[in-house]
């Protein structure tokens, strides 16, 4: 008898609880204040962006152009040697940070062979404010024995050459040829690869994708300044932190989801 008490109490604690669970249910499946929104704004941001027009990216470059006709590197050097030298060591390192260890070693070393005399300890003393300088210092001394030995103590022209050479990579290349040959190539860095991305005008998983589909979309004659127009604009204005959409020249075409213009 005890038994069928317990469980007629069991039952209807249960009958009673029902409701409750039901409601509590139903109160999870209601959207949270402030959902919808957030929702919306994550589908935008995740939205593939409308592609840039030809007439677009010409009006963007133009604008470039404009403000600054002849842009320049900011990786200080002497000779196609020495800039060779120093993107080799601005790997993960700032461009200011390799000119104030660059400008006393170049002072004393500017060609292949001055480097070799002058040995990889003394090298490495030379830049050691730069952040993996002891591997750097090992490849500033094999790249020039290779210069020595294989292209009669010259830069190379092609890109293949160049990418041989020990601590040189597609970047390092482009930069080179770009910069000391007058090649139209476009070199991706941490910037360009950001700007290429974040603007939709020519968005990549890797650098390599970023880099062909600005060549795709850059008209010829913007090609030869075009990788210093885009590195220099992801430095001083499209920062990875706190963008300057307010100062952009091209926030009107951006087409970033969450520019603040």
């Amino acid at each position: 008898m005890a038994k069928i008490i317990r469980s007629q109490r069991a039952s209807t604690s249960s009958v009673r609880s029902a409701p409750k669970k039901k409601a509590a249910k139903a109160a999870t499946l209601l959207p949270k204040p402030g959902a919808k929104k957030a929702a919306k704004k994550a589908a935008k941001r995740t939205a593939k962006p409308k592609p840039w027009t030809s007439e677009e990216v010409y009006e963007a470059f133009d604008r470039f152009r404009k403000a600054n006709p002849e842009p320049k590197g900011e990786l200080e050097h002497l000779n196609p040697y020495t800039l060779l030298v120093a993107v080799v060591l601005s790997a993960q390192a700032t461009d200011a940070g390799v000119n104030k260890a660059t400008r006393a070693l170049f002072a004393v070393a500017d060609t292949p062979e001055k480097m070799l005399e002058l040995g990889e300890d003394r090298v490495r003393d030379y830049i050691k404010t730069i952040g993996l300088y002891r591997n750097k210092a090992k490849n500033v001394i094999a790249l020039s024995q290779k210069l020595i030995a294989e292209f009669g103590g010259e830069v190379p022209r092609t890109r293949a050459e160049i990418e041989s050479l020990p601590g040189a990579g597609r970047k390092t290349a482009n930069v080179v040829l770009n910069m000391a040959f007058g090649e139209h190539t476009m070199a991706v860095d941490t910037h360009v690869f950001r700007v290429g991305n974040r603007t939709g005008l020519a968005p990549g998983k890797t650098p390599l994708e970023v880099e062909l589909g600005l060549e795709k979309v850059i008209p010829t004659e913007f090609m030869l300044h075009a990788h210093h127009w885009l590195i220099l604009h992801g430095r001083y204005t499209c920062l990875a932190r706190g963008p300057r959409c307010d100062v952009c020249l091209i926030n009107d075409l951006c087409r970033w989801p969450e520019k603040t213009v």
